[in-house]
């Protein structure tokens, strides 16, 4: 019998839905109104999060105290939520995936940095669903690249973390997972990400079939 996993987690933001787009636009408009420009280089060193280094390295571009972060990260979920909420795509790839494990009775779970709010607007966007549990980055004490989210998406599973998969494509995700005791496939987004111990790297959620996910879990 080949091993599978007993579930696969899924990351949300540039993994399971293209919102990296909206999230570059949200920054840049935001970065503008602080008198500041916002490239691709920056979006590159907030790459997964967690929210509060957005914030926090948004105000120390345009000169502001860092306490004034925790605003700007309100004022970036909140222009987030009416860009996703309205319609975002799915990645390349990820609906067949979710369809495959809904037929082969593998649950899957969401597990983003985002907050519940954000979340929820996304899959609103992208009418995606069927996920066993879903992790916010504002449902645990510590977020990524700590493991606590994959951890409290395990235990709500009654499973272990070492018995799932993880879908990741930022350095900071992928830390997490790697931490949580998972199995790891990178899908890098804008920063390459190297196979390494329990880490497969794939070029989309396209190439991760139930082959690939059998040769990622079988030791």
């Amino acid at each position: 019998m080949p091993n599978l996993p007993l579930a696969v987690l899924f990351d949300m933001d540039g993994l399971l839905v293209d919102s990296e787009p909206e999230w570059l636009l949200a920054e840049k408009e935001l970065a503008a109104s602080l008198g500041i420009s916002w490239g691709v280089e920056d979006q590159k060193h907030c790459l997964g999060g967690p929210l509060r280094k957005v914030g926090e390295y948004l105000a120390t571009r345009a000169g502001l105290p860092i306490e004034k972060g925790a605003e700007l990260e309100d004022q970036i979920i909140s222009m987030m939520v009416e860009r996703v909420q309205g319609g975002v795509n799915a990645m390349p790839g990820a609906r067949e995936l979710i369809n495959k494990l809904t037929s082969l009775d593998i649950p899957f779970a969401l597990v983003s940095a985002s907050p519940r709010r954000l979340v929820d607007a996304a899959l609103r966007g992208t009418k995606l669903s069927g996920f066993a549990t879903i992790v916010a980055g504002d449902e645990v004490s510590r977020t990524k690249p700590f493991p606590d989210p994959y951890l409290e998406a395990a235990r709500r599973l009654g499973i272990s973390a070492s018995d799932c998969i993880v879908l990741e494509d930022s350095a900071t995700g992928v830390a997490a997972g790697l931490a949580s005791g998972a199995m790891v496939v990178a899908i890098p987004h804008l920063v390459p990400i190297l196979p390494g111990d329990r880490l497969q790297v794939a070029s989309s959620l396209l190439e991760v079939s139930l082959e690939f996910l059998t040769d990622c879990f079988t030791v």
